[in-house]
């Protein structure tokens, strides 16, 4: 069960909990019981009170006896009886239920409009008979009177069905296109319906004619009303005695009329945008009960002042409330249909009287929250108390970004980890009195611990907006951040501290100190404005002085002049980067150990140095290209074409001492021509 508190109005949900899943065994569901507290202090009002997926609509007999709701997936109704707490039957549907009525006091005579056309008929034992209506319905209403089924959707005409005679009859024809609500007023039998243009016709059932028109669109539209998406049509409609009737429109109006005026009494707006789902009334404290897929608000109808409101988690398909009670139920987009119980509306019904002794000892002695008993630490303080060895155990719950840990335990371990905690706490409060008592004395501007360059920076700019604003007749300083509590953190907690050797600092320190700059260039313009409005009125279109530049003109030049400084930053970052890694590598090359290399000699070959048999292994594994290029420079090159006789011309490169005349090119060149014919 949760508690919620609205305007001061308790309001009880009696559904709050987990749900326990059908196919556990009654020993596995006692197992649970007795572990979990969630399932320890929830309410089962009645037993398997949800749908398997949505819960569409919910009713109550006249003799409140039974509960009937329809849901799906699969289609089904399913069928309450309070006296017994618990399902009294089921039946499935061959299609999905628009709207329902209860034709009998008790649940012998059940009426379904179904999504296909159909509607289906239902007695007691189950299904009775089914027909087809023209066009697709969207609501119906019964005319007890008549025996007489109104059937409004799709189509501008009002499809009769005479129950008595079995038979369809002259259909009514409204001016609208579609029609989308309906009732009849339970006193003078007035039969209303709402239109998809914002109208509500009224109809006397005795001559078939239509007595009256309402315009529902331009009413809802107040002073109030800021943004209309669309043209208000009607949701939403409930009469209430003789005179009075509820119109909700499609987006989130509430209409009150009095039945002898063509405008409304009263306008309330749920701020949602939404469509209003269901309307209902509370005769007894003259509430008006109207609820959208959000939000159910309870208001006065006289004055329209909130009494109350519930939101629950999930989105409202409709609501219903229990005769001469407190109580309402409530048909979610959930499996779980929820039961609110509201004390200050009525008592509890009789069927579960029960919940007037247990409210009022709730109110007596209040019960804490389950999170009183335990403590909520992070990680870093696990390490701190010495616990990280607890992660992973019963002792630890883990919960978003730390762990809920037993309050008995944590006072325990803190009391261990700092014995000397209490004369700490003692020396701080000492602390907090004496500088309570100095704030009396003469104030003297100090800096605090950290981050004081920022705190200088704010008081000298507060200081210019204060002269500023008392140079102006009605002008008021802006409050600065060091006198605002929620920055104080900022200028005591070290962690707070501002790196000014970061880089993101230093690339956009620049962009800081020349808004700054601007900033105060600004100031002391209006400071000058100000002094030149105090002695003499000058005129507002002055022409600027000579020698000066224009204030266009400045901004360009300190645009350039910050960019200038980003890129120099940007070059120095650059720089101490390559510098910071050329010393990370002389400290590798440092910190390398040399190991000693062996190379092997093969038979036949002589051994000249190592760095020959390098040069060799290096060959061995480089690539043909790299080797040709490697030959070129040394010198030497090779060129055979087996197309030609297979001949091979070899030209060695000889260097010349540059101390002598330089040769011809001819002497200084030695050929080694060797032919060699090749006989097939």
């Amino acid at each position: 069960m949760q508690i919620s508190s609205v305007n001061d109005v308790k309001i009880y949900n009696l559904s709050h909990g987990k749900s326990l899943p059908e196919w556990l065994s009654d020993r596995k569901k006692r197992q649970l019981q007795k572990k979990d507290v969630d399932i320890q202090r929830r309410i089962e009002l009645i037993q398997d009170f949800e749908m398997p997926t949505v819960c569409t609509s919910i009713k109550v007999s006249r003799d409140g006896q039974f509960i009937l709701a329809a849901g799906t997936y699969k289609p089904r109704i399913r069928c309450y009886d309070t006296y017994q707490l618990s399902l009294k039957f089921e039946r499935c549907l061959d299609s999905d239920v628009v709207a329902f009525d209860i034709l009998s006091d008790d649940y012998s005579k059940l009426v379904f409009l179904h999504s296909n056309r159909y509607v289906e008929f239902h007695s007691q034992h189950g299904h009775y008979y089914k027909t087809r209506i023209p066009k697709f319905g969207r609501d119906f209403s019964y005319h007890y009177s008549s025996c007489d089924l109104y059937f409004v959707g799709s189509s501008s005409e009002v499809f009769r069905l005479n129950l008595e005679q079995g038979r369809f009859l002259n259909s009514l024809q409204t001016d609208a296109v579609e029609n989308n609500v309906c009732d009849i007023n339970p006193v003078h039998h007035l039969f209303a319906t709402g239109t998809s243009e914002g109208r509500v016709e009224c109809w006397d059932p005795r001559v078939r004619n239509r007595v009256g028109m309402l315009d529902c669109a331009l009413s809802s539209l107040t002073e109030g009303t800021e943004y209309v998406p669309s043209l208000p049509s009607i949701s939403a409609l409930k009469f209430n005695g003789s005179l009075s009737m509820a119109v909700g429109t499609s987006t989130g109006q509430v209409l009150l009329y009095d039945l002898r005026s063509s405008q409304p009494l009263l306008v309330k707006d749920h701020f949602y945008n939404l469509p209003i789902k269901s309307l209902n009334f509370h005769d007894q404290l003259d509430l008006v009960v109207s609820a959208d897929s959000k939000i159910i608000k309870i208001w006065n109808k006289d004055t329209g002042k909130v009494f109350s409101s519930i939101q629950p988690q999930t989105n409202i398909n409709d609501i219903c409330i229990y005769p001469n009670s407190g109580m309402l139920f409530t048909a979610n987009e959930d499996p779980k249909m929820n039961t609110f119980y509201i004390p200050a509306l009525g008592p509890a019904p009789r069927w579960c009287s029960f919940l007037d002794n247990l409210t009022e000892e709730l109110e007596e002695s209040p019960e804490s929250t389950v999170y009183d008993d335990y403590k909520f630490v992070t990680r870093k303080d696990l390490e701190n108390l010495g616990l990280s060895h607890l992660v992973g155990s019963s002792l630890l719950r883990a919960y978003m970004h730390g762990y809920f840990m037993d309050i008995r335990l944590y006072h325990k371990v803190k009391t261990m980890a700092n014995p000397f905690a209490y004369e700490e706490y003692r020396k701080d409060k000492i602390r907090q009195k004496i500088e309570e008592s100095r704030t009396q004395r003469v104030q003297v501007k100090k800096l605090p611990k950290v981050n004081k360059e920022l705190a200088l920076k704010l008081m000298e700019e507060g200081d210019d907006e204060a002269e500023l604003a008392s140079r102006k007749k009605k002008g008021k300083a802006l409050p600065s951040i060091l006198g605002d509590d929620r920055f104080k953190v900022m200028f005591e907690n070290p962690e707070y501290q501002v790196d000014e050797q970061s880089e993101e600092f230093r690339l956009l320190n620049p962009i800081v100190s020349k808004v700054g700059q601007k900033r105060k260039k600004k100031l002391r313009l209006l400071a000058q404005q100000a002094l030149c409005e105090i002695s003499v009125q000058a005129a507002e279109d002055e022409e600027e002085p000579e020698g000066r530049a224009s204030s266009e003109e400045d901004s360009s030049d300190d645009d350039k002049s910050w960019v200038e400084e980003v890129r120099e930053q940007r070059r120095l970052l650059w720089q101490e980067g390559r510098d910071r890694r050329k010393h990370d590598r002389k400290e590798a090359d440092r910190n390398t150990v040399l190991q000693p290399q062996f190379y092997q000699i093969k038979a036949g070959e002589e051994f000249r140095s190592f760095n020959d048999m390098a040069r060799k292994q290096r060959l061995q594994k480089a690539s043909l290209e790299d080797r040709l290029k490697l030959e070129e420079h040394c010198g030497t090159s090779n060129m055979a074409d087996t197309a030609v006789g297979s001949k091979q011309l070899t030209f060695t490169l000889k260097k010349v001492n540059c101390s002598h005349e330089a040769p011809s090119s001819a002497s200084a060149m030695k050929y080694k021509y060797k032919t060699q014919n090749t006989v097939n």
